[in-house]
C-alpha cells in the first residue's frame, strides 16, 4: 500500500479508478519505454502505476512538503527512485516550462487537481507542443461538476468516463 500525505490537501486516486484509467490507457499507448509527467501527484499513485507498467521514466510534481515526502518514500519502497525525478513547485508554471531534463517529450500526462478549481485546465494549456510525444495522452481526473472543456489549447477531448461522483478526461492531438 502506497503511502499517503495526510490531511485533506490530498485526495488519492483510487485503486478502482486507478485500474480503470489503465485499462482504457492499454487501448491507447503502449507504455513501454515512454516518459511519464504526474501533475498534482499526491502519493505518486498514478505515475508509479505507469512505471510499473513498463514507463521508462516518470517526472512528479507537487507543491506540497506532506506530498513531495510521501512521493519519495513510496518510489524509494518501491525501488523506482532511479527511474523518477521528484519536482517542488507549482504544476501549472513547471508544466510551462516544459521540465524536459533530456529532452525527450512525454507521451503520457497525468493530472489530478484539487477538484474544486480550474488548476488542471491551467496545467494542460500550458503544456508546450513540443513537450508532448506526437501520439500523447493527458489524462485529467476531475469532480463531474468541474469538467475542463473540450478542447485545451490545440488538445482535444477524445474520451471521457465516469466512476461515481470522479471524471476522467482523455485529450489528444487530433
Amino acid at each position: 500500500m502506497l503511502r499517503a500525505p495526510h490531511g485533506a490537501a490530498t485526495r488519492p486516486t483510487s485503486e478502482k479508478v486507478r485500474e480503470a484509467l489503465f485499462q482504457i490507457l492499454a487501448h491507447r499507448i503502449d507504455l513501454a519505454g515512454v516518459r511519464v509527467l504526474d501533475l498534482f501527484a499526491g502519493s505518486g499513485a498514478l505515475g508509479i502505476e505507469a512505471l510499473s507498467r513498463g514507463a521508462a521514466r516518470a517526472t512528479f510534481v507537487d507543491s506540497g512538503r506532506a506530498a513531495l515526502v510521501a512521493i519519495r518514500a513510496n518510489l524509494a519502497e518501491l525501488a523506482l527512485a532511479d527511474r523518477a525525478e521528484v519536482v517542488a513547485g507549482d504544476a501549472v508554471a513547471i508544466a510551462a516550462r516544459a521540465l524536459l531534463p533530456d529532452d525527450a517529450p512525454y507521451a503520457l500526462v497525468l493530472v489530478d487537481p484539487p477538484y474544486a478549481s480550474n488548476l488542471a485546465t491551467r496545467a494542460v494549456s500550458a503544456l508546450r507542443p513540443e513537450s508532448l510525444a506526437p501520439e500523447a495522452v493527458i489524462a485529467i481526473e476531475h469532480d463531474r461538476r468541474n469538467a475542463p472543456p473540450e478542447s485545451l489549447g490545440n488538445l482535444l477531448r477524445t474520451d471521457q468516463r465516469r466512476y461515481g461522483d470522479t471524471l476522467i478526461s482523455l485529450y489528444g492531438v487530433p
